[in-house]
């Protein structure tokens, strides 16, 4: 249906690299998502008075936050497409993150007073009235839950939408909420079990999980991850493409929401080489990542000395001592400057955020190895992190 939906009213509806094509997707299943939800909401209600259930009813007022999660996504992705201005020149694309965010609140919001209520029902049961239309009220309303999570799902893998991720992981949940509350329903009829609290306390224990990682998918970028390892091993094959570079490090990628990431890079560049060419390699180049990746780029360069001699020598032994420490450690921006009584290499040492050493003790173990692998060298280390 969405699909359909979005051929009929969705302009070049194939183009999500194009941000208006993209926010009207999220405002398709946005007013999907409220439409099915209210729906849901009244057909759960009147089973639940039908059935005297409190699993039921609270079932229902799940559906019913579920459809103001909707309207919140949607205004995410309303405010989110404001165009950048002087107190935001980065644009508004995180609002879409915070809309994500709000939604999971709901959700652990209504998972924490089902589960206060579920309690008390517990404590206090009361027999459940079964009737055949409120079981057919419940499969359909499963069916329709497991629909919303593949539209949710597909649309948001397409847009690349953490709120729609959220979203989806809040329809799954009340998929398994509703087949407890179902559950229950049979045993209380067929059994005489009186589970109802039970029941609902299973759902309240499913909308927290849901509402726990739906908040952790939202509040990741907002407080800064790495980017993904497919974006960026496009960059260094994009950069990596031109051979006039030798080698890319410090990459740092700054996420202010879908569609407007900005990074910045060293590119090692050849220090023999005419800077006038190899800086219109690198201009091209960020135009390319622009146009490519949809990122604005900045790449700084960086010379090094790669004519097969001494310095290149003495940089492949550094490398291998410093892969003994740590496989994970790089080195980059080496240079050697020859002195009267030593020569010192200057060179930064990239440690992974994994690395169980201290900054401190992989200088200390870096220069060690160095002053090892020949008496005459003397290190300068700068160690830095890694950012992806």
């Amino acid at each position: 249906m969405i699909q359909f939906l979005a051929k009929h009213l969705i302009k070049d509806y194939e183009n999500i690299s194009d941000q208006t094509v993209r926010r009207a997707y999220g405002v398709l299943c946005g007013c999907v998502g409220i439409a099915l939800n209210l729906l849901l909401f009244a057909g759960k209600l009147l089973a639940g008075i039908l059935s005297r259930s409190i699993a039921v009813t609270a079932d229902a007022v799940n559906n019913l936050s579920d459809a103001g999660s909707s309207i919140v996504t949607l205004l995410g992705f309303k405010l989110a497409a404001q165009a950048p201005d002087r107190d935001h020149p980065f644009g508004h694309g995180r609002l879409e993150y915070v809309s994500g965010l709000v939604v999971s609140m709901v959700i652990l919001l209504m998972g924490v007073e089902l589960g206060k209520t579920s309690i008390d029902k517990i404590f206090h049961p009361e027999p459940v009235t079964f009737s055949p239309v409120v079981a057919v009220i419940l499969c359909v309303s499963i069916l329709v839950k497991l629909y919303m999570v593949f539209y949710n799902r597909s649309v948001g893998r397409k847009i690349s939408s953490a709120a729609m991720a959220a979203t989806a992981a809040d329809s799954l949940s009340d998929c398994l909420a509703t087949g407890a509350v179902l559950l229950g329903t049979l045993a209380g009829h067929f059994w005489n079990l009186q589970i109802d609290g039970w029941c609902g306390g299973a759902v309240a224990l499913f909308i927290l999980g849901s509402g726990f990682g739906a908040a952790k998918a939202t509040v990741d970028p907002l407080l800064g991850q790495p980017p993904s390892p497919e974006f960026v091993g496009e960059i260094h094959t994009l950069v990596r493409s031109r051979p006039e570079i030798i080698g890319i490090h410090d990459l740092i990628v700054h996420d202010y929401g879908p569609g407007r990431r900005i990074l910045s890079l060293h590119a090692e560049v050849p220090a023999s080489g005419d800077i006038l060419e190899l800086h219109d390699v690198v201009d091209a180049l960020e135009k390319q990542l622009n146009e490519e990746l949809g990122c604005l780029a900045t790449i700084h360069m960086d010379p090094v000395v790669n004519d097969g001699g001494l310095t290149t020598e003495a940089r492949e032994r550094v490398a291998a001592m410093v892969r003994i420490i740590d496989p994970a450690i790089s080195i980059h921006d080496f240079r050697m400057v020859p002195g009267p009584t030593h020569t010192k290499l200057i060179f930064d040492v990239e440690v992974p955020f994994q690395c169980s050493l201290p900054d401190q003790e992989v200088r200390r173990r870096v220069q060690s190895g160095v002053q090892a692998l020949d008496e005459g060298w003397s290190a300068v280390v700068e160690v830095e992190k890694s950012y992806v």
